[in-house]
C-alpha cells in the first residue's frame, strides 16, 4: 500500500465529519513522509479551517500513520489571480 492510499485509509473518518459539515478534504500528494492536503466545499475559505486542518486532519494522518512526518495545507492557485513576469 502506497503513502497516499494508507492516508487515504486514515481519513475515512473524518471526511465523514468534513461532509457533515458541507466540507471535504483531498490528499494531493504524499511522498517522502510529506502529506499535501486540500480542504474542500465549505471548509475551504472557513474562519476555522486552520483549526480543523490541525486538530482534525494533521491529528488523525499523524496518529494513523507513523511514517507521515509533516502535513501541509495546500489551497488551489487561481491562474487568473497571478501576476505576469
Amino acid at each position: 500500500m502506497t503513502l497516499k492510499e494508507k492516508v487515504e485509509e486514515a481519513l475515512v473518518d473524518v471526511r465523514q465529519l468534513l461532509r457533515g459539515d458541507g466540507g471535504d478534504c483531498q490528499v494531493v500528494e504524499a511522498d517522502n513522509g510529506v502529506v499535501k492536503v486540500k480542504l474542500t466545499g465549505a471548509c475551504r475559505g472557513c474562519p476555522f479551517a486552520a483549526i480543523t486542518m490541525k486538530m482534525r486532519v494533521e491529528k488523525i494522518i499523524k496518529d494513523r500513520v507513523p511514517e507521515v512526518k509533516e502535513v501541509v495545507s495546500v489551497e488551489e492557485v487561481n491562474p487568473e489571480n497571478e501576476k505576469q513576469p
